[in-house]
């Protein structure tokens, strides 16, 4: 499925620019991939990888050069979700707002469901 937005998910203009930005010096195809799998400090943990491939069932979210990947199992744990980029005085960084998540760590990359 490919879109400018996934299925309850927002990826904000900020966001997407960096996204832009990082895939400018990757290779022609390459993707931002933002997953979700076990471990972490709070037991899920996000995960942000550059990929060149693509799998027949990602959400494709692809506007202003910058494209995002996120896969269907990820999006369950994600959907309502807003994914940012922020750059403030502690650094920069994608953070993702997930009204799903109970708690979550200090480093906001780890959450809870339960």
């Amino acid at each position: 499925m490919e879109a400018d937005t996934a299925p309850g998910v927002v990826v904000t203009d900020k966001a997407i620019r960096r996204v832009a930005k990082i895939l400018t010096n990757e290779p022609a195809g390459t993707a931002l991939r933002i997953g979700v799998s076990g471990g972490g400090c709070s037991g899920f943990q996000y995960t942000f990888d550059l990929v060149q491939d693509r799998e027949a069932d990602d959400i494709v979210i692809a506007r202003d050069g910058a494209t995002v990947l996120i896969d269907p199992m990820s999006l369950e744990y994600l959907s309502g979700s807003e994914i940012d980029f922020v750059d403030d005085l502690i650094g920069q960084s994608f953070q993702i707002r997930n009204p799903n998540a109970t708690s979550s760590c200090g480093c906001g990359t780890s959450f809870s469901l339960f």
